[in-house]
């Protein structure tokens, strides 16, 4: 690629990255809830609920332009790889992270992928959950990939986020957004303890995430 091509294709992600804010702010009015924690430089990796492909379009909503230009969000290849068009998307113009839930070569190490674009200094936008959650519980059980992270790079800070209302605004097979008000609450930062084994912090952490449910008795 070469230097204009280059510029160009930064120009497209930066536009698409203030674009999309922007309709996010518009359709639904987001208003970030700092409860634990505040915006800030350091390396992340914030994790979430996720009940919409716009999940990560609403949390990235809530940061800064300068966090957001290194803020990737980690997403199944099998759906956004599927075609030249949806790799497009994911890839060059949301800048997110493809992995493969079934992968088989070692190059497509789901944690590998994801410690290399840590390794860059950039931070990511995870849904533990592995999949949207389209049942009748507030929040699936999480799969290792939080823990193995944490334990490999235990200085990127863990943040909680709560998505309030997303699956309402963009329900599953629609393409048009539905005009709601939406939250996103940031918890306290969680870490893996002394000796503490995965399957303790994963539900300590999936607990901690459930918790910052504004509205514990509605399914969001």
């Amino acid at each position: 690629m070469n230097k204009l091509s280059l510029k160009t294709f930064t120009l497209l992600q930066t536009v698409t990255s203030v674009g999309l804010s922007a309709l996010a702010w518009m359709v639904t009015g987001v208003r970030p809830i700092w409860n634990g924690s505040l915006p800030s430089d350091r390396q992340r990796i914030y994790f979430a609920n996720h009940t919409s492909h716009g999940d990560f379009i609403l949390l990235s909503a809530c940061l800064s332009e300068k966090e957001r230009a290194i803020t990737h969000a980690v997403a199944a290849g099998e759906y956004w790889g599927k075609s030249r068009l949806r790799r497009f998307i994911a890839q060059d113009m949301l800048s997110s992270v493809l992995i493969n839930r079934q992968w088989t070569k070692p190059e497509e190490n789901p944690i590998e992928i994801m410690l290399s674009v840590l390794d860059q200094g950039h931070s990511l936008i995870l849904f533990p959950e592995g999949t949207r959650n389209m049942t009748e519980e507030p929040l699936l059980a999480f799969r290792s990939g939080l823990y193995n992270l944490s334990m490999a790079r235990p200085e990127v800070e863990l943040i909680p986020c709560w998505i309030e209302n997303m699956s309402r605004v963009l329900p599953k097979g629609q393409f048009l957004p539905v005009p709601l008000l939406c939250r996103v609450v940031f918890g306290a930062p969680v870490a893996v303890g002394p000796g503490e084994e995965r399957r303790a912090f994963l539900e300590r952490a999936h607990a901690t995430l459930l918790a910052l449910n504004p509205r514990p008795e509605r399914d969001d």
